[in-house]
């Protein structure tokens, strides 16, 4: 059944032109955007408006969200060890393992979150890219831990502003190759595309403005444990900020780790947990902190480098 969304203008996109004004206020990009007011999906006050009409303020919208075409969506698939740490009726917080993407993307054909949610019945946003729907912040197919999602339009859009306020608490423990100098600080680097592998990112000039912010927590013979405060959330920023310094995540040999070293703990990623994350509630704004443990390959390639491996 389509779906429409019923609400009034904000004060913030009056004067704005439709399909602007959907793309930022529901998360469409703004060529689905115009797509909808194109197919008379877009009411504001019961008059349908073309996509280069503008918002009123204190008008009442109206969009009509058709359902995808069935063969355009492959069915939702369970998650082994996809596990739920916290719920209610706006938000779901989920423990990733590692092999699983957060959204369906091009050229990804193994597990996702959103599908793993939504084949265990869970309800998840509808805001957002089609493939993207729900997701406010990721965490990479390697790297895992800690990641919400939003159920309700309500949390999306709040949760996405606490996500580009900085407003969220993200807290990540690594284990990199050597010892940091000094042994905490603040790495504040920008990060984009890797000019010579376009597979990878790297500090370059011109980059997203990119702040890390990192404490030892053990020091050992040939590694450090750390933990680290993302106060940006830029594609594989600690990874790359941590090998910029010449002290890659053990296992990433993506970003110069030692693939020998790798092989001794047997791990086949990054040595990265996601595990801790605290935000507002965005209904009503009361702490949400959850934690997560080391799994177990991390766990013993960790328990390996305490006994001296290297």
């Amino acid at each position: 059944m389509p779906e429409t969304r019923s609400l009034p203008v904000p004060d913030g996109l009056a004067g704005e032109r439709v399909d602007a004004a959907l793309a930022r206020l529901l998360g469409f990009s703004r060529t689905r955007a115009a797509e909808l007011a194109e197919a008379g999906a877009v009411l504001l006050d019961g008059r349908v408006l073309g996509k280069s009409d503008r918002l009123v303020a204190g008008g009442w919208l109206e969009v009509t969200i058709p359902d995808p075409p069935a063969a355009a969506a492959a069915p939702p698939e369970p998650v082994p060890g996809l596990r739920v740490v916290f719920e209610d009726e706006d938000v779901v917080v989920v423990d990733k393992p590692v092999g699983v993407a957060a959204h369906p993307s091009p050229g990804w054909e193994g597990p996702t979150v959103v599908g793993g949610l939504q084949a265990a019945g869970y309800r998840v946003s509808t805001s957002g890219a089609a493939e993207r729907q729900g997701i406010v912040h990721r965490l990479d197919v390697g790297t895992s831990g800690l990641m919400v999602v939003a159920k309700t339009e309500l949390a999306y859009s709040v949760l996405k502003r606490a996500f580009k306020e900085r407003t969220v608490e993200k807290v990540y423990h690594a284990l990199v190759q050597g010892h940091m100098d000094p042994f905490a600080g603040t790495i504040d680097a920008p990060v984009g595309r890797d000019p010579r592998h376009d597979y990878r990112f790297a500090v370059v000039a011109g980059g997203k403005p990119s702040i890390t912010h990192y404490e030892t927590l053990e020091a050992m013979p040939g590694a450090s444990l750390l933990e680290i405060h993302l106060e940006t959330g830029r594609t594989h920023q600690i990874r790359v900020h941590t090998s910029a310094l010449r002290h890659p995540c053990v296992g990433d040999t993506t970003y110069g780790a030692d693939p020998v070293l790798a092989r001794k703990l047997g791990l086949t990623r990054q040595w990265l947990h996601a595990v801790r994350l605290g935000f507002a509630h965005p209904r009503d704004g009361h702490p949400v902190v959850v934690a997560s443990e080391y799994p177990e390959d991390l766990a013993a390639a960790l328990e390996a480098v305490r006994e001296g491996v290297r």
